[in-house]
């Protein structure tokens, strides 16, 4: 008797598969409001939850555009430009004018907002140590490393794909 296959995963590989569930999983977790009201609470500032994602990518990627923001964020280019606007009013970002584009106005993060990243990065830390408790430092190094590169293919990928699009 032929085993039934579940269509939805007819295509994809059980390693795929499982990379796909895990990334899934750790996005639910990085995404969920209170697990950044918890990061925020431990770094001791006061900052809403829907901006802090935005100031750290500024802080990581920074200078950027507006739009290059709200696609690193998968937000609405909207959206981002009011929320930076709020980061802008709370002196934690400025906009200059962007180094390679003169029509183009570049987000950095200020030496408060600076600060208050460096404050996060804090409370990241101490929440890491708790979590890779029972982990020895070569497997931290291991699971960093691997992380690295798959990020660096990702956007490799990203990028080639974009290229390819606007050559049309």
């Amino acid at each position: 008797m032929a085993t039934k296959k579940n269509v939805q995963h007819a295509h994809i590989s059980p390693r795929i598969r499982a990379l796909h569930d895990a990334l899934i999983r750790m996005a639910s977790v990085m995404n969920r409001p209170d697990v950044d009201e918890r990061l925020v609470r431990e770094a001791g500032i006061a900052l809403d939850g829907a901006l802090f994602p935005l100031l750290v990518m500024v802080e990581r990627f920074g200078p950027i555009g507006i739009v290059e923001l709200a696609n690193r964020g998968g937000r609405d280019y909207t959206t981002v430009s009011r929320q930076v606007g709020r980061l802008e009013r709370q002196g934690l970002v400025e906009r200059r004018a962007d180094g390679h584009d003169a029509r183009v106005r570049a987000v950095v993060v200020t030496r408060k907002g600076k600060a208050m990243t460096d404050a996060l990065d804090a409370a990241r830390e101490r929440m890491a140590r708790a979590l890779f408790a029972d982990w020895s430092e070569s497997e931290v190094d291991t699971l960093v490393g691997l992380l690295q590169r798959f990020a660096c293919g990702l956007e490799a990928q990203v990028s080639a794909d974009a290229v390819e699009k606007a050559r049309g």
